[in-house]
């Protein structure tokens, strides 16, 4: 592949190395190549491109002007308005909407990083304070180490899953669709009974981004008690709906996943079975990401213009300041993880759409700060208030439960 990364000697020195080439380590190192270009930074990945199999995406007012800027050297897909469609209704809202895949990431981090900051597809035994070792015991010594890799699993966080595969196809004819539709409910939900195979029950949507004319990335996704994947069982809801859309034609791609969806849990605990004493982490890893949603875009971007901005701070200082900043997160997410545990607990699998299309009644600005993980106390209240769309006595009753444990999902092939 070109601009393949140099090959370490016994010794490598660099002043910051990062573990982990996704999307917050991709951030990361070009933010430091922007605001300290003379600085030497060391990208360490596994795979052999950064970034892995995903596609991100995010509203254009999730960014300010430095994350915007940031973001300038990605090539993405960028549409006027999206919609929603649930049983009730559908509607379209006006938001400016982005979206990147991993193939785009990791070309323009290549381009501006040079493969002088690259090291892919090498493992790492161990890292610490100063520097990290890889699996051939070659080391790489570091004024400052973080850490992107993705979390451990771990039995301090409580709540459910998000459970999805997506699909790239490019249809036989025009598909006609001209804006992303960011949740169509308004399809068969899954009561516990229906498929034992996917979480016994879950809120289930489709996610279907225009990537050109004849172009569509269609994921099927679900709100589900378990982190069960089950590749036969997606696939052909995929293959059902494209079908009912007229929307056959060749595969071109695709991806899968299993996200977190946090309700709670006991974060120091967390934190300290993550933590490498004198390692800054960052990412999931790290705790920044929305809880209910599982949009990391802007909290990666917020967390890579802040190392950039205090780089040059001894690597112990800096793992400090953002053990700080992961806790202040977790204070300020703690209504999102609520809504999480009621949608978990209070509702019934096959009725948690209800929820959601409650939400996507309320104005479209309040939306896009929910998504960024900034609802104001007004945009609170507004969430909160009026008719509930589940039970008031297990909505009670789910956030005094603890939750189950979120440990790591699994995968069924069929």
């Amino acid at each position: 592949m070109n601009g393949r990364a140099q090959q370490p000697t016994a010794d490598t020195r660099t002043e910051i190395a990062i573990v982990g080439g996704g999307l917050s380590g991709g951030l990361i190192a070009l933010a430091l190549r922007k605001r300290h270009p003379e600085m030497r930074v060391l990208v360490i990945e596994a795979g052999e491109t950064l970034g892995g199999n995903h596609r991100w995406s995010w509203f254009g007012s999730d960014l300010d002007e430095a994350g915007h800027a940031l973001l300038a050297p990605f090539r993405k897909s960028e549409w006027q308005g999206y919609s929603v469609r649930f049983p009730a209704y559908e509607r379209k809202l006006p938001s400016t909407y982005f979206s990147l895949t991993s193939q785009d990431f990791d070309a323009a981090l290549r381009r501006e990083l040079g493969a002088d900051t690259l090291l892919t597809n090498r493992n790492v035994a161990s890292l610490d304070s100063d520097g990290v070792t890889l699996a051939d015991s070659s080391r790489i010594s570091a004024r400052t180490v973080i850490d992107c890799r993705g979390p451990e699993p771990s039995e301090h966080l409580t709540g459910g899953w998000q459970v999805f595969m997506g699909r790239h196809t490019r249809t036989a004819k025009p598909h006609g669709i001209d804006r992303p539709i960011i949740m169509d409910a308004a399809v068969e939900q899954l009561a516990p009974a229906d498929d034992p195979r996917n979480g016994g029950g879950a809120y289930r949507f489709v996610y279907v981004l225009p990537l050109g004319a004849n172009d569509l990335f269609i994921e099927d996704t679900y709100y589900a008690d378990s982190p069960v994947l089950d590749r036969g069982a997606l696939s052909g809801r995929i293959d059902r709906y494209s079908a009912r859309h007229g929307w056959d034609g060749e595969i071109l791609g695709g991806e899968t996943g299993v996200l977190p969806v946090i309700t709670g849990g006991n974060f120091a605990a967390f934190q300290a079975s993550q933590r490498i004493d004198g390692v800054t982490l960052a990412g999931a890893r790290g705790g920044f990401a929305h809880p209910l949603t599982s949009y990391t875009v802007p909290f990666a971007v917020q967390t890579a213009l802040a190392i950039a901005e205090d780089a040059l701070l001894p690597g112990q200082q800096l793992s400090a300041l953002f053990q700080t900043r992961a806790r202040r997160h977790w204070k300020q997410t703690k209504f999102y993880r609520r809504l999480g545990a009621m949608l978990f607990g209070a509702a019934k699998p096959d009725r948690r759409f209800v929820i959601f299309e409650r939400f996507y009644r309320l104005p479209a600005r309040l939306i896009e700060r929910f998504y960024a993980g900034t609802s104001r106390l007004g945009d609170r209240a507004r969430i909160l208030i009026g008719r509930p769309p589940v039970s008031i006595i297990r909505a009670i009753g789910a956030l005094g439960s603890k939750g189950a444990p979120l440990i790591a999902g699994k995968e069924k092939i069929g």
